[in-house]
Order: C-alpha cells, then sequence, then structure tokens
C-alpha cells in the first residue's frame, strides 16, 4: 500500500542487477494495493496478472521486464537543495561477505574463534585419517586370497590358474569363498593385526568426540554473542538516523531486521559455518590424503571435483541475489504488518481486517517468488552435486582397477583413494544444506550493514559540535527554506524569519499544514533546512553538538507516546542528560511527583493500586489520551529545561485539567523560552507574542488583545471558537424555571441511572450489590477461569503443520518419492562398491576379470549418477516449492488469525506489536528452515538409515545385529539434542520478544526518543536483554555441543566394531568379502545418515517451538469473534444506543473500576456529547459500543438489543469511528479514504472526493502535485495532524454510519479548519445517532444532550443551556474555556 513517486519503464536483460536494494524497495512500495479476493492461492492484482509478476524484482532473473523504477526525485530541484535533501534519505549499498559477519568479534572472541575455527578443522581431519586405516584393513583383507569356486556369464568359462579353480556366476549374493593362507600369517597374527586398526578406529572417534564437542561449542556461543552485537549496533545505528530516513522507512521493517535478519546471520555464523568448515576440510583432507596415496589416479578424478566446485560457486551466487529479494519483499510486508497491528482498533472498527491482510499476502507473493527460484537454484546444485559424486565414484572404481592392473598401485591405494574421494564428494554435497543458511546470513547482513554504515545527517550521537555554557534562550529563524525529504514537490517554509527573545512565550496558531510544526521539527534538528540559518544565542544551530542541543529543549507532541514500562520511568526518562540522571532514587522520585503534581497527573495515579510504579502498557494503551498527555507533561518540566516546546501539549485533556496543567505550563514558561503551537486558543491567551501563520508564512503578530482589536485572521479564529454566552434575557428566562428544570433533571438522572423497563433486570444484581462488600466487578471476575496456556505434542505439531500444506500435498509425495530414490543411493552404492572391492581380490590371478567386473559396476555408478542428480533435483524443487507456499500460508494465516482476536488479546504484555511482528517473521521461517532442502536431506538421510539396515541384516545379520546395537546409541544423541533444543527454543523466545518488542517500540517513537536523548538508555537496556538472552542460552549450548560430539564420534566406533566384528566372519568363511563390505558400508553410510539428520537438530528444535506458537495462535478463539458469524443481523437499524447499569474494567488491570453502573440513552437522530476528567470513562465508553470488550455486567443495547448477540461484523458495519489519535497507512490518500467504505470496489472517485469535501481536506489534497494519489508515509508521518485528522473523519464519512462516534474527532484541527469540519460533522449527524467525545466545548454547544462524567458514572446531563444554568460541573469546564479580552 505503500511507494514512492515513479515513472513506469521497460529494463533490458540484467539491468536489475545494477539497480540498488534501495530502488527495488521503493518499486515493491509502489505495488498496487488492490489485490483479487477470489482466491488466496491466485492471488491476482486488478489487472488480472499474477501479483508477483508487478514487482520491480522480476527483472532480477535476466530476460526484458516491464517494472517500476526509482527516478530521482530531487532531480527538478536546484542543486544545493537536492543534496541537503538527498544525504537525509539516502541509503548506500553494501555487500556483504562471510567474514563482515564476524567485525565487530574482539581479540578474545578472535582466540576462541580461532581455537574453534582449528578443532572443526580436526574434527573434519578425521574422516579422511579413516580412510588410511580403512584401506589397510581392506588391504589385510584382500591379502587373504579366496579359496573357492564361482561362476560368472560374462566369460562362461573355467579358469585354471595356480592353486585356484574358479567358475563365475553373476549370483554375487550367495557365492561362497573359502580363505586358505599363502603366507606364514597366523590365527594371532590376524586378529592382532586387525584390532590394532579397529583400536585406531577408536582413538579417531575420541578425538572426533573432542574435537566436534570444542569447535560446535565455542562457534556457536560466538555466534549467540557476536549477533547479539550486531544486533546492539544496527539498534545504535538507527537511533542515530536522521528523522527523514524513518520518513522513508517503516517501524516493521526495523522489528524485522532485528528480530529475523540477524537470527538468518546468527544461525549462518555459528553452527551452520562450523558444520560447512568441518565438511570443507573433510573435503580437503580427503584430497591430500589421496594425494599422497597416488596423485595420478587423484588428479584423474579432480576433474569431478571442478565440477563440483564450479556447481557452488555459480548457484551461490543467484542464492544470495534471489535470497536478498526475498528478504526485500519481506521487510516491506513486515512494515505493513507492524503499521496494522498497532493500529488494530482502527482496522476492526472498519472490518478492514481482510483488505489488510490481503494487501499484507501480495508482499508475501513477492517473498514467496524470489525464495522458489532461490530453492530451485539450490536444487539444481544439490542435483549436480550429487551427479558429480556418482560420476566420481564411477571414475574412481574405472581407473583404480587399470592401476591395480598394471602393478602401479596396491589394493589398500587405491582403496585409500577410492575411500577418500567418495568421503570427499559425499561431504562437498553435505555443504549444499549449511550454505543456504550462509548465503541467506550474508544476505541479511547486506541490508543491516547497509543501515550501520550509513552515516547520519543529523548524528546525534556525534561528539562534535560546539556546547554553550550558559543558554540564554534566545531563537531565531532566519530567512528559513524547508522541503521534507519524503516531499520534495512542496515547499512548506518559504524565507520564514522569526526572533523569540529569551525567556518568552510565543504561541504559534493557523491551519493545518502551515508549518508550525515543521518549525518545532527544525529547532529539535530532525530535520536540515535547505536554505537560511536557526540560532540559538547567535549561534547557528548546524555548529552546535546535537545531543546537547536537544537536552537543553523539553518537547511535548501533539501524540504523546509513553514507553512500555511504569509511570515513574516514563517521567525519570525526562532526567537524562541533566544532572539528576544519576541521582539517587529517593531524589528522583521526589522530583518525578512534583512534576505529576504540576501536571494534575497525580489525581488518577494516587487512585491506582501501584502507584507511580503502575505499568502503562504498549504506547500507554492502559491510559486514556488525557492521562498520557499529562504524563508526558510531567515527564517535559521534570527536568527543568531552557527551551519548552508544546505542540499541542493540551490537545486531549479535559477543560478542568487542561486549567491546571496550563496553569502549571504558565509557571514553568517563566524565565524560559516556551514556543507554544495550540488549536485551542484558551490555553495561548497570556502569551508574550501570537504569530498566525499561514502556509508556511506569518500573516500576523501580536498579543491576545493586539489580534482581537486587529480583528484580522486571529479575531477570526477565536470567533470560531467562542462559546455562546447566554445573552442576560435569555438567562433571565432561564432562571425562572431553574428550579423545575434542576428537579426535571434530577428525576431524568434518577431515570436513565435505573430505568424502568431494566428495573426488573436489575433487581437481582443491585440486591447482590447492595448485600456484598464486593462489586458487581469483583463478582464477575472471581468466577471467571484463569488462562491456561495450552501445550502440544510433536505429533499434534507435525500434523497440525502437514494440514497447512494440504494444498501441495501432491508435490510433497513427488518429493517423497525423489526422497526415497535419494536415500536408497548408498545402500545400493554398497552393493556396487562391494563388488567392486571383491574384484580387486582377482587382480592377482585374473586382472582382466577383474577390469571387466569393475568396468560393468563403474557403468553402473554413471547411470546412478543421472538417476540420483534427477531426484535430487525433483526432490529439492518440489519441497522447495512446499516450503516457500507454506511459510507464505503460515505468514498470511497467522496475520489473519491475529487481527481476528478481540482487544483484550492485545492489551496482554505478551501480544505487544513488536512481538506479535516479530513472531510473524521469525516462525514462519523457523518453519522454512525446516523444509526445502533441509526436508529432503533429513528424507533421505532417513531411507539411508532403515534402507541401510534392513539391506545389512538381510546379508550379514550376525554382522548387522552387533553394528545395529550401537545405532540407538548414536539416534538417541541426535533425539535428546533435539529434544533439549526445543526446550531452549521456548526459553529463547521469550527473551528474543521481549528484546525485539523493545527495538520496535524505540522505533517507532524516534521522534520522543531522539528528543528525550533516550539513545543511550534504550541501547542499554536493549544491551541487557541481549545479555540475559546469552545466559540463557550458553547452557544449552553446551549440552547440544556435547551431545552432538558422541554423535559423530560414534560412527567410528561403529567403524571399528564392524571391522573387528565382521573379521571373524570373514576369517572362518561365514561371510564373503561381498557380504562384508555390504553390511559395513549399508551400516556406516546408515550411521553417518543419522548423524546428519541429527546435525539439524537445532532447526528441529526451532521449527517445534515454531509449530507449537502457529498453533497457540490458530487455536485461540476470541471472546469477541469476527469470524464466529453467530448472532442476529438487524435488518434495519434506527441508531438508539443505551447503556444499562454498565460496569467495566480492563482485563489487563482488573482491580482498577472504570465504568462502575453506567447509564446513558441516546435517540436516534440524536448528537449526544460526553464531558468529563481524563479517565472518567468516556474513551471505554466508545470502545464498549464498538463492542471492543464486553461488559462485566449491565447491557450496551442498539434499538433495544444486546449488542453481544448480534453478528459483530453487520453490527460493526453500521457504525464510524473517529479516534482521537488518528491511524492512516502507508498508501496513497485515495487508498486510505476508501479503507473506511464496506464496498472499496465499488467506490467511485466522486464518492472519495464528496467525502473530503464534507471533511474539508479535498482543496488541500488537490493542491498537491499528485492529488489523491499523494503517498500518506508509514503512520501518515508525511501529513500534519490536522491533515491526518482530516482525511480519517472522511475516511468516516463514506462509510455512510447510522451511528458516528468521534472520540476528540477534531482536537487536532485549527481553528478555521475546525469550525468547516465540525459543521460537516453537523451536517452529517443529521438522520444518524452521533456520540462525541469532547474537551473542547465549543464543538459540542449544539449537542441535544450532554452527558457529563465523574468517576465512571453520569453526574450531570442536560443541553449546553440547561447545564449552564445549573451552574455544576459543566458550568466550570465552560467558564475555564472563556476566550474573552484578556485584563
Amino acid at each position: 500500500m505503500a511507494g514512492f513517486f515513479k515513472r513506469k519503464e521497460s529494463l533490458p536483460s540484467g539491468s536489475s542487477d545494477q539497480s540498488s536494494d534501495e530502488n527495488e524497495k521503493s518499486s515493491l512500495l509502489s505495488s498496487p494495493s488492490s489485490f483479487d479476493k477470489a482466491g488466496y492461492e491466485g492471488s491476482t492484482s486488478d489487472n488480472g496478472k499474477p501479483v508477483t509478476e508487478k514487482t520491480p524484482l522480476k527483472s532480477a532473473a535476466g530476460g526484458k521486464s516491464e517494472v517500476y523504477v526509482d527516478v530521482d526525485e530531487f532531480s527538478a530541484l536546484p542543486e544545493h537543495d537536492a543534496r541537503v535533501l538527498r544525504e537525509q534519505v539516502h541509503v548506500p549499498e553494501f555487500n556483504a561477505t562471510l567474514w563482515t559477519l564476524y567485525r565487530y568479534a574482539n581479540r578474545t572472541d578472535k582466540i576462541l574463534l580461532a581455537i574453534g575455527f582449528l578443532s572443526s578443522v580436526l574434527s573434519g581431519v578425521m574422516r579422511p585419517l579413516m580412510t588410511v586405516v580403512f584401506g589397510n584393513v581392506t588391504q589385510t583383507f584382500t591379502d587373504l586370497g579366496p579359496n573357492g569356486s564361482y561362476n560368472t556369464t560374462m566369460y562362461n568359462a573355467t579358469h585354471k590358474d595356480m592353486a585356484y579353480i574358479s567358475t563365475y556366476t553373476d549370483n554375487y549374493y550367495n557365492s561362497t569363498y573359502k580363505y586358505g593362507f599363502e603366507g606364514n600369517v597366523t590365527d594371532y597374527d590376524f586378529n592382532q593385526q586387525i584390532s590394532t586398526l579397529a583400536l585406531y578406529f577408536v582413538y579417531i572417534g575420541i578425538a572426533d568426540i573432542i574435537f566436534s564437542y570444542v569447535g560446535t561449542f565455542i562457534i556457536m556461543d560466538r555466534g549467540e554473542v557476536l549477533s547479539a552485537r550486531i544486533r546492539e549496533q544496527y539498534l545504535k545505528a538507527t537511533l542515530r538516523q536522521n528523522i527523514g530516513y524513518f520518513d522513508r522507512l517503516g517501524s516493521g521493517e526495523i522489528t524485522t531486521r532485528i528480530s529475523a535478519d540477524t537470527i538468518l546471520v546468527q544461525e549462518g555464523m555459528s553452527d551452520k559455518i562450523s558444520q560447512s568448515i568441518t565438511n570443507l576440510t573433510t573435503f580437503l583432507a580427503a584430497l591430500t590424503v589421496a594425494f599422497v596415496r597416488s596423485y595420478k589416479l587423484t588428479f584423474i578424478l579432480l576433474s569431478v571435483i571442478v565440477l563440483i566446485v564450479i556447481t557452488m560457486t555459480t548457484a551461490s551466487r543467484y542464492m544470495i541475489k534471489y535470497f536478498r529479494a526475498s528478504l526485500m519483499g519481506y521487510s516491506v510486508g513486515g512494515t505493513l504488518a507492524e503499521e496494522v497491528i498497532s493500529s488494530v482498533r482502527n482496522v476492526q472498527a472498519f472490518g478492514a481486517q481482510d483488505r489488510l491482510a490481503l494487501d499484507y499476502d501480495k508482499y508475501l507473493a513477492v517473498t514467496e517468488k524470489w525464495g522458489l527460484k532461490a530453492g530451485i537454484a539450490l536444487g539444481g546444485m544439490i542435483g549436480a552435486m550429487w551427479f558429480s559424486v556418482y560420476c566420481n565414484y564411477s571414475l574412481s572404481f574405472w581407473q583404480g582397477s587399470r592401476f591395480l592392473a598394471s602393478g602401479e598401485l596396491g589394493v589398500n591405494n587405491v582403496v585409500s583413494v577410492l575411500m577418500a574421494m567418495m568421503i570427499g564428494a559425499f561431504t562437498s554435497s553435505q555443504i549444499s544444506p549449511h550454505l543456504k543458511q550462509i548465503t541467506n546470513a550474508i544476505a541479511a547482513a547486506s541490508k543491516i550493514f547497509a543501515t550501520i554504515e550509513r552515516q547520519s545527517a543529523i548524528d546525534s550521537c556525534a561528539p562534535v559540535g560546539a556546547t554553550l555554557e550558559s543558554v540564554g534562550g534566545s531563537i531565531e529563524l532566519r530567512n528559513v527554506r524547508f522541503i521534507y525529504p519524503s516531499r520534495p514537490d512542496i515547499t512548506v517554509l518559504r524565507d520564514f524569519s522569526l526572533k523569540i527573545p529569551a525567556g518568552s512565550t510565543v504561541a504559534l496558531v493557523g491551519a493545518s499544514g502551515s508549518g508550525k510544526s515543521t518549525i518545532v521539527g527544525l529547532i529539535e534538528r530532525f530535520y536540515k533546512p535547505v536554505g537560511g540559518t536557526i540560532t540559538l544565542d547567535g549561534h547557528d544551530i548546524n555548529d552546535l553538538n546535537v545531543k546537547w542541543l536537544r537536552r537543553q529543549i523539553s518537547l511535548v507532541s501533539q501524540e504523546p507516546v509513553l514507553f512500555s514500562c511504569s509511570i515513574y520511568e516514563n517521567v525519570a526518562h525526562g532526567l537524562i542528560g541533566t544532572k539528576y540522571e544519576h541521582a539517587s532514587e529517593l531524589e528522583k522520585r521526589a522530583l518525578v511527583t512534583d512534576a505529576l503534581k504540576q501536571a494534575n497527573a497525580m489525581i488518577f495515579i494516587d487512585k491506582l493500586p501501584d502507584g507511580l510504579d503502575t505499568d502503562v502498557g504498549e504506547r500507554g494503551f492502559l491510559l486514556s489520551g488525557g492521562q498520557k498527555q499529562r504524563i508526558a507533561i510531567a515527564r517535559a518540566i521534570v527536568s527543568n529545561p531552557k527551551i519548552l516546546l508544546l505542540d499541542e501539549a493540551t490537545s486531549a485533556l479535559d477543560t478542568k485539567s487542561e486549567g491546571v496543567v496550563q496553569d502549571a505550563l504558565d509557571k514553568a514558561a517563566r524565565n524560559r523560552t516556551t514556543i507554544v503551537i495550540a488549536h485551542r486558543l484558551s490555553t495561548i491567551r497570556d502569551a508574550s507574542m501570537i504569530v498566525v501563520m499561514s502556509r508556511g508564512a506569518i500573516v500576523e503578530m501580536g498579543t491576545h488583545n493586539e489580534l482581537l482589536d486587529k480583528k484580522g485572521e486571529y479575531y477570526g479564529l477565536v470567533e470560531a471558537q467562542q462559546i455562546d454566552k447566554l445573552n442576560e434575557e435569555k438567562r433571565a428566562a432561564l432562571l425562572g424555571q431553574a428550579e423545575a428544570a434542576v428537579d426535571d433533571d434530577e428525576k431524568l438522572i434518577e431515570m436513565v441511572q435505573f430505568p424502568a423497563d431494566a428495573a426488573e433486570d436489575l433487581k437481582l444484581i443491585k440486591t447482590k450489590t447492595n448485600a456484598s462488600v464486593r462489586s458487581i466487578s469483583s463478582l464477575v471476575l472471581a468466577e471467571r477461569p484463569s488462562r491456561v496456556e495450552e501445550s502440544y505434542s510433536l505429533w499434534q505439531l507435525i500434523v497440525s503443520i502437514f494440514k497447512f500444506s494440504k494444498p501441495e500435498h501432491h508435490w510433497m509425495a513427488i518429493g517423497g518419492i525423489s526422497a526415497f530414490i535419494n536415500g536408497i543411493g548408498y545402500p545400493v552404492t554398497s552393493v556396487f562398491y562391494a563388488n567392486c572391492i571383491a574384484a580387486f581380490q582377482q587382480n592377482s590371478t585374473d586382472p582382466n576379470l577383474m577390469r571387466a567386473t569393475v568396468d560393468r559396476f563403474a557403468a553402473l555408478f554413471f547411470m546412478m549418477a543421472f538417476v540420483e542428480g534427477m531426484a535430487f533435483v525433483v526432490t529439492n524443487g518440489s519441497l522447495a516449492y512446499v516450503a516457500q507456499r507454506l511459510v507464505r500460508r503460515i505468514r498470511y494465516t497467522s496475520f489473519r488469525q491475529i487481527l481476528r482476536q478481540d482487544i483484550a488479546f492485545f492489551d496482554r504484555d505478551e501480544n505487544s506489536t513488536g512481538a506479535l511482528t516479530a513472531t510473524l517473521s521469525r516462525d514462519a521461517q523457523s518453519v522454512e528452515g525446516l523444509s526445502g532442502a533441509t526436508l529432503g536431506q533429513i528424507l533421505n538421510a532417513a531411507v539411508n538409515v532403515v534402507a541401510g539396515l534392513v539391506l545389512a541384516f538381510s546379508v550379514a545379520p550376525k554382522i548387522a545385529i552387533v553394528c545395529a546395537a550401537c545405532v540407538p546409541v548414536l539416534i538417541g544423541c541426535g533425539f535428546f539434542r533435539f529434544a533439549m533444543q526445543a526446550r531452549f527454543e521456548e526459553q529463547i523466545k521469550k527473551t528474543h520478544a521481549k528484546s525485539a518488542a523493545q527495538a520496535c517500540e524505540a522505533a517507532a517513537a524516534i521522534r520522543t526518543v531522539v528528543s528525550l536523548t533516550r539513545e543511550d538508555d534504550v541501547w542499554n537496556v536493549y544491551h541487557e536483554a541481549l545479555e540475559e538472552q546469552i545466559k540463557v542460552a550458553r547452557p544449552a549450548t553446551n549440552k547440544s555441543a556435547i551431545l552432538f560430539g558422541l554423535s559423530q564420534g560414534m560412527g567410528f566406533f561403529i567403524m571399528g566394531l564392524a571391522f573387528w566384528w565382521g573379521s571373524r566372519f570373514l576369517r572362518s568363511g561365514e561371510y564373503s568379502t561381498i557380504q562384508f563390505f555390504i553390511t559395513f558400508v549399508s551400516m556406516i553410510m546408515g550411521a553417518q545418515a543419522a548423524g546428519i539428520v541429527f546435525s539439524f537438530a537445532p532447526d528441529m528444535g526451532k521449527a517445534q517451538s515454531a509449530a507449537a506458537n502457529i498453533k497457540r495462535l490458530m487455536d485461540s478463539i476470541p471472546e469477541i469473534d469476527t469470524w464466529s458469524g453467530g448472532g442476529e443481523v438487524l435488518d434495519d437499524v434506527r441508531g438508539d444506543i443505551e447503556f444499562r447499569d454498565v460496569h467495566f474494567r480492563y482485563p489487563t488491570r482488573p482491580e482498577v473500576p472504570v465504568l462502575k453502573g453506567l447509564n446513558i440513552t441516546v435517540k436516534k437522530g440524536q448528537y449526544a456529547a460526553l464531558v468529563g476528567m481524563s479517565g472518567c470513562g468516556k474513551s471505554t465508553t466508545i470502545a464498549l459500543i464498538e463492542s471492543f470488550y464486553r461488559p462485566l455486567a449491565g447491557q450496551v443495547l442498539i434499538d433495544g438489543q444486546d449488542i453481544s448477540k448480534l453478528e459483530i461484523n453487520s453490527y460493526r458495519s453500521h457504525l464510524a469511528m473517529v479516534q482521537q489519535e488518528p491511524v492512516l497507512y502507508a498508501g496513497s490518500i485515495r487508498d486510505n479514504v476508501k479503507l473506511g467504505s464496506l464496498q472499496p470496489d465499488d467506490i467511485t472517485d466522486e464518492s472519495v472526493i464528496e467525502a473530503c469535501k464534507q471533511a474539508n481536506i479535498h482543496d488541500f489534497v488537490a493542491s498537491l502535485p499528485n492529488g489523491y494519489d499523494t503517498l500518506c508515509g508509514s503512520k501518515g508521518v508525511l501529513l500534519s495532524g490536522g491533515q491526518k485528522q482530516r482525511i480519517a473523519i472522511a475516511r468516516a464519512l463514506i462509510r455512510k454510519p447510522k451511528v458516528l462516534l468521534l472520540d476528540e474527532a477534531t482536537s487536532a484541527l485549527d481553528s478555521e479548519s475546525e469550525k468547516v469540519v465540525q459543521a460537516a460533522l453537523d451536517q452529517a449527524a443529521k438522520g444518524r445517532t452521533t456520540i462525541a467525545v469532547a474537551h473542547r466545548l465549543s464543538t459540542i454547544q449544539n449537542a441535544d444532550v450532554i452527558y457529563v462524567f465523574d468517576n465512571g458514572v453520569v453526574c450531570e446531563m442536560g443541553t449546553h443551556q440547561e447545564l449552564l444554568v445549573k451552574g455544576g460541573k459543566y458550568s466550570e469546564l465552560v467558564q475555564m474555556q472563556a476566550l474573552e479580552k484578556t485584563a
């Protein structure tokens, strides 16, 4: 749904390689937002073409493609302006390498890594060393010549040679052999020789256990440590970037990078690199052994090895390219997911879950496409490598038999070379699955390090810049010209000049979008102006240290941001950089308490059970808007700053709080420079100077009284906000009726509090209440069962994931059949191998016969090369397709399931936006880690084990049974490693979620973080979370490495046992050479395969943990379920809203009562206003009408029907809501307005324009170069608060609702816009029920009925004038907002 300004071009082949990742991402963002709902499987764009073909990444595969490319959007500007704007948004490309991953290793790390790498190298040397022993054992066996008869159809002849008479047949399995001895080899000598050689296997096994353990533990542990440092450096680099960078980048992308991409990096630099080093060393050591034994034969066999190297090099290049494209696609989707989850109330209110899920799926389609291409490239590489492996076997035996026949080599040399090359080829094929993870890591690291390497245009962490000994606070803007980097075609300020004397209070007023907040952003150095200068006490702020400058300034933003910690900690953040930062806890608490008293916040804090230590929840969602703003004000004034910037600081406060807080701010403003932006003009009457702005220029300046006398722009704004006063005659007339009015009012309240028709229903409840000290809410909560987290068996999880892949079951079957063919390759190889070894025994008697036999089996090996090569391509290709479809389906379904949950789900700490966004990315990725090539490898190995055991038992059961007894030990090591890894993943998930949530929170609130200079504080908190993560991981890594070492060494023990035990049967003649070697090779290869299966234990553990999370989410059925379809559907809604004795407490804070028996009635077509102190339950009332929550007791009714019994989607379709903090998404203005419609595809541009005209935003949109196609940016960051609010109102009006809910809907509007929008809302309210929450009382003075809330109940009700006559709470609020001339 997002994008930058593009032109459409046709790119020639290969041109995409030259385009930067930033261009590709920008193009991704510009993809059309519409998505065909006809089916998930065939996702299409609105022109009917596959969605994936609309992406720019298509050209990366080569060929000519029509794509969207980035153009230089600054090219139309003067060179100086273009350079200033470009440096604020440009991200240079970074090409990471494997060594880049270790760039943060210190000396200790390097020493440990050297030990780890050396251990992995030595572990890799063990197998090639084994081939020397193996060759000597084979020589010992072949030195015992055969003394028996066999037949062969090849020769059909009888040969007599010395003492041997042999008749050969092709019945190799049932041949019998008798061994005689031609020398002085006694039984004792033979047994001694075999025992000695068997012991060598034991020694090699012990060494491999030690080296495998040391290498795996050190490299995995350092991988955890170094990946944590990369995370820290990425967050640090992100926090120091200028704000223009974030205008282009969504916080969801940052979350994806820090939670998912860094895990990819960690996997690539820990156990995967350890395995790769071991396998690579085995390959090189095998070559070395082969060269030592016979350089001629080795050189001949190198031709195949060269083919393997070329294949790996070429394929890895494409894999990195495709993986990068896949990651890029999801990073944009992650941003959309973060935006949607963070605004889930808005999404559910407008029923936009499915539409936004389909938009999210559009980016998943891109990820799937490139992930599949990468999988196919990997499958091609694996197929080519296995083709090479079998060709190597064929060439080895074919050429080896010739050297043997010529007498140039002995059997031990030939077998050692053959075994070495076999092992080298085998291990080289094992590198490919790990290579996928390493290439993934390098691709992910490229994006991470691009941010780390980026030089911020305004670096808040740089030590450069001057600091002043003392600050007076004089600010001057001189001929300032400003353009937002993300919207280069609009000049916001034009030669703007303003002088603000030290210690004065200057108010900026004017229409939304006139540049008021821009001035605040420039003073805070969020952006760079393209012209002019800004000075502090005569010093250009560009020459001052950024962090020092920001510490002289306190900012309260229009939309206050609180962090997920306690109230005390939130306010204490304001002390960062002051002399009190490291003060004692007692002193800091005193300062915080004092600041909260000044901000009138202690009134509600004292009522909270935990007081100052109450957790505010993610983004402060557990508090009302007014409560959040008061805490933000306390945070600003606690440091006693030299400069105070108030950007609509009191817009969310009720009138009474505003009066108290304004008085505190007025006191705080003394002796310091204060810049106030305000739409509520009652807050700036006492300002030293009021500056009226329009379109980036000053229209008029003066004091409140001076500007009223001028009767210019300001006078018009004041008039627009003036609350109608009762004239004396009207007052006198009303006073005569006052007593009756009051009596009637009291009766009315009594009637509303206890409606007659509800009396019977409530009688029982009321009796209970009177009879018990406990409240109704407490009684209801006590009866509710506590939430229990489900646990699942491994089988349940396998079945669950299998069901996800149901549409691809035929592809899974193809992949499974191909994997079976792959798996039986080595058992078949053992048959061929054994026959070739047996044939070598005939070299001394009949070299020609030996060569003929070996040639036959060499041809069979060559045939197998084609069969196995094709089977591997099919296996990996089909399973890669299944894996990518599975990942896409998991992410899409999980996203929809998340949006299905009720609001109470999102209120819980573990379900923060950051945690859920990270879960979407990480869990599907973990499941993918056990699919595709990895799953193919596991299936292959499993078949290998089973087929090898079956073959061994059928050929030589007495040897097989002893060797097989060791296999359970080997498998047990792997299984325990897997089980332990699964438990470990559950632990690590919690710490990962915690750290990811902290990083996401900081990125989403970057303006607040940098204005508070919290960069170091955020980093320290994140660092501590990662340190905890490392401590949790280390014991599990140690156990995992021990088990892995044991599983590796067991293979050598089995070899030694097999030779030692088998030699006895061989010597006795019970089993032939062929039978022994078939059994031996099939068992050994099976043991190695079992080791390979469980080398993926970490991936299995992650996949099990991820599958459990996914199933837990899928099984979560919310109380308020938008998917249920149950409930009554109202055919005709009038719009009567009623609350009957409603009691309510938020599920996450059940100890705090919010509504305590609320009763209100709003008739069809009425305009009802809710007013009162912040936190008294007004916004909660709106949430209950929207059915975000269910009351604990009582009923909410529409047209006399309990809304809890209605079909939720149908019910919400009759409502529209405009929130206090407007939510826009990273799409065009048109997309955002259409999102409010029930049928957006049927909405015409005329309807959009009409809605925007009603909301007074059309003229502004029409003035933009791209009109309704103008992008709003992530969370609407490219628009001012007032512009966002008006677009949100247009989105509500296009819905044509029966009930309109306005929660401070005009709080962000300037007076002029507010007057027009209010008139539009008044007009829109005709014929529909409207319920408005308002603090600015001028907006609701024409309401049909005004309910004054206090402490969760209605304390007064009536019209504006009736309540004024009564002279109660409402009258006090009105007096506080009076705007007459000041004395």
